[in-house]
């Protein structure tokens, strides 16, 4: 006859079992989901163009965001961390990413909005390289789920200019 210790033991580390492989087989459920996000965005104004005293480009912008990202929630998903990066080559530098804006959305009923804000973050370049720059805004997404690896995935906008002289 087996002891109280081992057949706690053997129930302990069947259950353990159980739930490693209910939890994989809820994270590979996930790639299974039908992804579609949708996204725009619009720079509403240059609000101030300057170089700063010590040699670096400055940059404000008032954006107008438009983003659809339900379809990256179902049932498995905790929140989404979304933010928006102008993306830009300079001669020292083959990508440049400087975040703008960041958001967490914790759940599908806010997944969906239209937003307008100056850049959360300073737009600065470390030079004077923005002058005519052509530059990206992406809008990139992780999604974090209850159980399972985070994935991330991006929308690339391209052509956005910057004027060729400061305000």
């Amino acid at each position: 006859m087996h002891s109280f210790g081992y057949r706690a033991n053997a129930l302990l580390a069947f259950s353990v079992t159980a739930l490693a492989f209910i939890c994989a087989i809820a994270s590979l459920s996930d790639n299974f989901s039908n992804q579609n996000p949708s996204a725009e965005i619009q720079i509403l104004n240059i609000n101030r163009f300057k170089k700063q005293s010590y040699e670096n480009d400055e940059v404000s912008l008032t954006l107008d965001i438009t983003a659809d990202l339900e379809s990256l929630f179902t049932w498995n998903t905790k929140q989404v961390f979304a933010f928006v990066a102008a993306e830009y080559e300079t001669p020292k530098n083959s990508l440049n990413q400087v975040s703008l804006w960041d958001a967490i959305i914790p759940d599908k009923e806010h997944a969906k909005f239209r937003i307008q804000t100056s850049n959360k973050y300073r737009f600065i370049d470390q030079g004077h390289n923005l002058r005519g720059k052509e530059f990206n805004l992406t809008l990139h997404w992780h999604v974090m789920p209850k159980t399972g690896k985070m994935f991330a995935d991006k929308i690339v906008m391209p052509g956005y200019s910057l004027p060729d002289a400061y305000k």
